[in-house]
C-alpha cells in the first residue's frame, strides 16, 4: 500500500486514526498508551501484509527473536563471554536474514560467473523494507548490549517500534534510543497533529506533483536506445532523475515524519536541502541523514573512525561506503556508487579539500552537484554496463542532439525550473507576512490546494512508484 494512493488516504488512514484516538481508558494513561500501541501495531501489520502477506511471518519471527535477545542481554551479567556470544549470534542472525533475501541471488550469479558453475538460485522476492527494519533491529540489539538503552520489556511496544507503518517501508531509519520513551509515554496535542498533517501534505505534494511528473520524463528518455541519445537529452534525463529521486525520497520521509507526529512520535529529519551542499561531506550530512548516522554510529566509529591514523581512516571509509552502496542494492553498480563516494570523500579529506575550500561558494556548489549527478547515473542504472553506456551518451557518444531533444526541453522546461528552484530552497527566501492570521490563512489555502491537486492527479494517473521501496 502506498501513502500516495486513494486506498491509504481515504480508507486506511482515517480508519486507523479513528480507532487510535477513540478513548477506551480515559483515566488510565498507561492502558491508553497500550491501546494506542496495539492499534498502531495491528494497523502496521495489515499495512505490510497488504502488499506481501507471505513475509509477515518472517517479520514476526524477527520481532520475537530479537525481543528475547534484548531481555537476555539485559539480564545481570555472570558470564560476560556468554553475553558476548548471545550478542554475536543475534547480529549474525539478523544479517543472515537480510543477506539471504537480498544478496543470495547476487552471490550465486557471481559464483557462477567466477568459477564457471551452474548453480541455480531459487527465485526469492525481496521483502519490502527489509533493509530498513533490519537496521532498526540491529540498532536496538547493539544499544542494549552497549548499555546505551534498556531492553524493552513489553513485546507489544517492541513490535510497535519495528512494525510502525509510517516509516516501515522506506525510513527514516529510527534508532531505538530516539523513541524509547515515546513508546511508553507520548502526548498528542492539536498543534503536533496539525504539524503532522502539514508535513504529510507537503511530502505528498513532493511525491505526486513533482517526483511523479519529472520521473515520467526520465522513464520516457531511458526507454529509448541509450546509444542513440544525444548529449543534451542524456544530461536532461539524468537531471530529471536527480530531481525525481530527491522529491520521491524526501517526499516519503516528510510523509513518514508527518504520520509519526499524527500518532505522537518525533522522527529524525532525513533531508536538509542536499542539493545546496558545498562539498561531498556536506551533501551526505544533508541526504538520507538517518542512514549516514546509522553507518557512522554502528560501523565507522566501531572500526576506529579517524582515531587510528590516516591509513586506517582510509580503509574505514572504503569499507563503510562499499557497504552503503551494497545496502542499497545487490548489484555491482551500487557497489561502484558506494565506492565512488568513498574515494571522493578520501580525496576531499586528504588531497583536494584545501584547494576546493578556496573556491567561491557558488563554484563549490556547482562542482558538488556535478559529482552527485554523475553518481546518480550508477544509482539509477540496472547494471554497471548500463551506467557506462549512459555516461557515454553524456559525453557525446550519441552526438549533441537527437530528434526529440528540443521537444523534451520545451515541453518540460517550466516544471523542471520550478522543481529545481524548490530543490535548491529558493522558495524559502520569500518574505513572510507579518500578520500571523493572514499567514496562517494563506498557508491553509495553499496546503488544501496541494492536497486537492494530489487527489486529482492520483485519480487520473497510474505512474506512482516509490524508488526506495526496492531497497
Amino acid at each position: 500500500m502506498l501513502f500516495s494512493s486513494a486506498t491509504f488516504l481515504f480508507v486506511f488512514l482515517p480508519v486507523v486514526l479513528l480507532f487510535y484516538f477513540v478513548p477506551f481508558f480515559r483515566h488510565e494513561p498507561k492502558l491508553e498508551i497500550t491501546k494506542k500501541n496495539a492499534v498502531l501495531c495491528l494497523a502496521s501489520l495489515v499495512f505490510y501484509a497488504w502488499g506481501e502477506p507471505v513475509y509477515i511471518l518472517l517479520m514476526l519471527i524477527s520481532i520475537y527473536f530479537n525481543y528475547n535477545i534484548g531481555l537476555d542481554l539485559q539480564t545481570p551479567v555472570r558470564n560476560p563471554k556468554r553475553r558476548k556470544t548471545v550478542f554475536v549470534c543475534a547480529v549474525v542472525f539478523n544479517l543472515f536474514v537480510l543477506g539471504f533475501f537480498k544478496y543470495y541471488p547476487f552471490a550465486v550469479d557471481n559464483l557462477n560467473r567466477l568459477f564457471s558453475m551452474e548453480i541455480k538460485a531459487a527465485n526469492i522476492s525481496l521483502p519490502i523494507g527489509i533493509s530498513f527494519y533490519t537496521f532498526q533491529i540491529l540498532s536496538y540489539v547493539i544499544d542494549v548490549y552497549r548499555g546505551k538503552c534498556r531492553a524493552q520489556r513489553s513485546l507489544l511496544s517492541f513490535a510497535t517500534y519495528i512494525t510502525m507503518f509510517p516509516q516501515l517501508i522506506a525510513g527514516p531509519i529510527v534508532q531505538y534510543g530516539d523513541i524509547e520513551r515515546q513508546l511508553t509515554g507520548r502526548r498528542i496535542g492539536i498543534r503536533k497533529f496539525s504539524a503532522g498533517v502539514l508535513f504529510f501534505v507537503r511530502g505528498l505534494g513532493k511525491k505526486v506533483l513533482f517526483a511523479n511528473t519529472i520521473g515520467a520524463v526520465y522513464t520516457e528518455i531511458t526507454a529509448r536506445d541509450v546509444s542513440s541519445l544525444g548529449l543534451v537529452t542524456a544530461w536532461f534525463g539524468i537531471l530529471c532523475y536527480t530531481l525525481q529521486i530527491y522529491f520521491d525520497f524526501s517526499g516519503y520521509s516528510d510523509m513518514a515524519i508527518g504520520l509519526g507526529k499524527m500518532f505522537g512520535f518525533d522522527f529524525v529529519q532525513n533531508f536538509n536541502f542536499p542539493y545546496t551542499a558545498s562539498s561531498i561531506k556536506d551533501f551526505w550530512s544533508r541526504w538520507h541523514i538517518s542512514l549516514s548516522a546509522w553507518f557512522r554510529d554502528y560501523v565507522y566509529i566501531p572500526l576506529g573512525g579517524n582515531r587510528k591514523g590516516t591509513a586506517r581512516t582510509i580503509v574505514n571509509l572504503l569499507i563503510v561506503w562499499s557497504l552503503t552502496g551494497l545496502w542499497h542494492g545487490a548489484a555491482w553498480n551500487f557497489v561502484a556508487w558506494g565506492a565512488y563516494y568513498g574515494v571522493l570523500l578520501i580525496l576531499e579529506k586528504y588531497v583536494f579539500g584545501s584547494l576546493v575550500e578556496k573556491l567561491p561558494l557558488w563554484a563549490r556548489r556547482v562542482l558538488t552537484m556535478l559529482i552527485v549527478i554523475v553518481g546518480w547515473v550508477f544509482f539509477s542504472a540496472e547494471t554497471f554496463g548500463g551506467a557506462a553506456k549512459y555516461l557515454g551518451a553524456m559525453v557525446g557518444f550519441g552526438g549533441l542532439w537527437d530528434g526529440d531533444t528540443w521537444y523534451l526541453l520545451m515541453s518540460n522546461l517550466f516544471p523542471f525550473a520550478v522543481m529545481t528552484c524548490s530543490a535548491l530552497g529558493y522558495f524559502r527566501k520569500f518574505p513572510k507576512l507579518r500578520n500571523a492570521n493572514v499567514r496562517l490563512a494563506l498557508q491553509a489555502v495553499g496546503y488544501a490546494a496541494v492536497l486537492a491537486l494530489c487527489v486529482v492527479s492520483l485519480v487520473s494517473d497510474t505512474y506512482n512508484p516509490f524508488l526506495y521501496f526496492r531497497f
